[in-house]
């Protein structure tokens, strides 16, 4: 694939770490410019000074569940660059592993509200600005994961929000199509990342065994997210699934 000729303002959520790094530093070495968010300031700070390439990172502290917030890192981006090109929406957290007769309603709300309604605040922002931007247009791209499709056992609370990405996806997808909009999904399985840790060591399985299972770079995840962005805009993914070849999804139990 050819390389792009322009560098892309793009937004990645939840840089400070894991998946949100790797996409932050494949983006700047291919030449765009980053506003990493993220709720920590030193892991974006981190993230943002190891950033390789001609492109930058510029961290912005951010909670994506606060709708103030949400705002505030909006109006930055518009501030300093006029346009937002690409959102990545990539903050998450997988919340309590557990019966689902054990979770309590304030596990169940952090979980929505990071997970899903800190995507929906993120998206709808970065739609609006899309929509009123010359030229108009732009991609979004929200991180749905396996779990979007198949739940691992004792994981309610992140399932249903993976489950709900989705509609948000569609949702973007088709009232994006009258605005040069393109929202998409990826569905990652096992990448390697401190959330993914303890899979790599052993992992609750649908029969009830505990077994480890493969993982993957996450920079191979990377790779794909730079692909979609330096697509043109009349060229979608609407839905991408990667994973370990070997994970126990396909067939799973």
């Amino acid at each position: 694939m050819a390389r792009v000729s322009t560098s892309k303002i793009v937004l990645v959520t939840g840089g400070g770490t894991g998946l949100g790094r790797a996409m932050t530093h494949a983006l700047t070495a291919a030449g765009h410019q980053v506003v990493v968010a993220g709720r920590t300031a030193d892991t974006l700070d981190q993230t943002a000074a190891a950033a390789p390439g001609p492109g930058a990172a510029h961290a912005v502290r951010a909670d994506v569940t606060d709708p103030a917030a949400v705002d505030a890192l909006f109006a930055t981006i518009a501030e300093r660059w006029g346009r937002l090109d690409a959102l990545v929406n990539n903050a998450g957290m997988f919340g309590p592993t557990k019966p689902i007769d054990e979770v309590s309603p304030e596990e169940w709300r952090q979980v929505v509200d990071v997970n899903l309604t800190g995507a929906f605040l993120c998206a709808q922002a970065a739609f609006r600005q899309m929509k009123n931007q010359t030229p108009q247009g732009g991609r979004i791209i929200n991180n749905g994961s396996l779990s979007a499709h198949t739940p691992r056992p004792h994981s309610v609370a992140y399932a249903a929000t993976k489950h709900a990405i989705t509609g948000l996806t569609k949702s973007l997808a088709l009232e994006g199509r009258a605005h040069n909009i393109a929202a998409g999904q990826i569905d990652i399985g096992n990448a390697a990342t401190e959330l993914t840790a303890g899979i790599a060591a052993g992992s609750l399985q649908a029969d009830g065994s505990v077994r480890p299972e493969p993982t993957i770079d996450a920079a191979h995840v990377a790779r794909l997210v730079v692909a979609q962005i330096e697509l043109p805009l009349d060229v979608n993914v609407p839905f991408l699934t990667v994973m370990a070849t070997t994970m126990p999804y396909i067939g799973r139990g």
